[in-house]
């Protein structure tokens, strides 16, 4: 399996593979508390999800459950994130969400996967960071995969499915996304 220096690979039983086993389980108990929650309980959402993550989020932090990780100790949060409603975040390889960045309804960021070759596809997972810089906005039922870049005050157009970095101030779209225009001012 291929490894750079932003690459995580975790093979099949190994004591790596045990722990990221155990985080998923921590992440569906927590997970399945906090959507059994509605928008009114945004106090009790902010202290499960800072539970899940490990680190306290901002109180500026908006989350309409449901929603649902395969371990949430590697989700990074900045300041007034809104996270709509039925978002899947897999975030083996790293999430980091800057600050005011509004995540649409069924909004799929996925940093994990397996390896493309058949022989090779049950051995692990694979996993590459994803980052979301200042005042993005991601539009509806978007898929981000891991390695990408989506640079600051950048908007992902709803449905698309971004495989490459999307530069700051520009509008994507697509499947695969590729660039609409740039967003002036």
């Amino acid at each position: 399996m291929p490894n750079d220096d932003r690459t995580t690979v975790i093979h099949r039983k190994t004591p790596e593979s045990a722990a990221m086993v155990a985080n998923v389980k921590r992440a569906m108990a927590i997970t399945a508390s906090l959507n059994r929650l509605t928008f009114n309980d945004a106090d009790e959402v902010r202290a499960l999800f800072s539970d899940l993550i490990g680190r306290k989020v901002d109180d500026s932090f908006v989350l309409a459950p449901p929603f649902y990780t395969t371990g949430g100790l590697d989700i990074r949060v900045g300041r007034n994130v809104f996270i709509n409603q039925n978002c899947t975040f897999y975030d083996l390889g790293g999430l980091d969400i800057g600050d005011d960045v509004m995540i649409g309804p069924n909004v799929s960021l996925i940093t994990s996967g397996h390896p493309i070759e058949p022989s090779q596809r049950r051995n692990g997972v694979i996993a590459k960071p994803i980052v979301i810089g200042k005042n993005v906005w991601i539009a509806a039922g978007a898929t981000i995969i891991g390695g990408v870049t989506v640079g600051e005050n950048s908007v992902v157009a709803a449905g698309s499915v971004v495989t490459r970095d999307v530069p700051p101030n520009t509008l994507v779209g697509g499947n695969p996304a590729r660039v609409i225009r740039s967003i002036a001012e």
